[in-house]
């Protein structure tokens, strides 16, 4: 498996991204302006206004000081990273360090979500985290889209009659919440998979992180999902499409493939794909 980002559309969202365990995971989505984890920040990742950080560990978090300091060596202001509130100190020290290794601070933003907690991103869009179930302080995070409704008791009524209503002072819409994207980083199959922003939403990132069958204690003990765990966790899964992430480079994408098709009923199969499973025409260009 490369590590050149990979860039798929599934459903309604374009993916960029590349996830191999203990070496490197960051993935984008452009058109939302939303990143998740950093990876070892890739070009595609700079532009990013808003990057949702799972967790600390090395492949997830080692671009963070280089996002900032490349936002504005390019001239783009100041980047925000959302993280878990256990964080939001050691990187804050991490970016003083490199201030002081390189005498020059990156203007930056760090800021700490408690799982339930909001950070609006746009006036339409929104990120939700979640606690999730890993060794170490971790969240996923979804994108909720905020959007007008008109509230049923005005179902009916003509344009005329609904612009009156409105010159009175009516209040004949209500916002309701879309979730388009949920990621959930590494994590351990846990009680946020019921969560109707996380299971509902349009597509859901999950990880994969052990295939061969003699590792499913090694799974168990990284608090990481094993294949076998799938036939389970998408039982739980509303969601239209299903992103699997995290595999090692030990395992090839087709014997992962395999291993999933042996685990699915086809239902579940229709809704899968792995991230780093390219294209057509991108593995053709490889």
């Amino acid at each position: 498996m490369s590590e050149r980002l990979v860039h798929k559309r599934v459903g309604d969202i374009e993916l960029a991204g590349v996830s191999l365990a203990g070496e490197q995971t960051v993935i984008v989505a452009p058109e939302l302006n939303v990143g998740f984890d950093l990876g070892k920040a890739p070009r595609e990742l700079i532009p990013i206004d808003h990057v949702c950080l799972s967790h600390g560990h090395m492949d997830h978090a080692a671009g963070v000081a280089y996002y900032f300091s490349q936002r504005g060596f390019q001239g783009n202001a100041a980047g925000t990273v959302i993280t878990h509130p256990a964080l939001v100190a050691p990187l804050e020290r991490l970016m003083d360090v490199w201030a002081e290794i390189e005498r020059h601070a990156s203007p930056h933003t760090i800021i700490g979500l408690e799982p339930g907690q909001d950070h609006r991103i746009r006036r339409d869009l929104l990120v939700r985290a979640f606690a999730v179930n890993h060794n170490t302080p971790a969240l996923g995070f979804t994108v909720l889209e905020s959007r007008h409704k008109l509230r049923e008791e005005f179902i009916g009524k003509t344009g005329p009659e609904l612009v009156t209503l409105k010159k009175q002072g009516v209040e004949i819409e209500r916002w309701i919440e879309v979730p388009l994207l949920a990621y959930c980083g590494d994590s351990a199959e846990g009680d946020f998979l019921d969560l109707d922003y996380v299971n509902q939403a349009n597509v859901i990132i999950l990880e994969c992180t052990f295939i061969e069958p003699d590792h499913v204690r090694r799974a168990r003990a990284g608090y990481h999902v094993h294949v076998r765990d799938l036939p389970r966790i998408l039982s739980r899964l509303k969601n239209e499409h299903v992103v699997l992430s995290h595999v090692t480079r030990r395992t090839f994408l087709r014997d992962a493939k395999a291993a999933v098709r042996k685990v699915l009923k086809t239902s579940d199969l229709d809704r899968v794909t792995f991230l780093m499973d390219r294209p057509p025409r991108q593995r053709e260009s490889s």
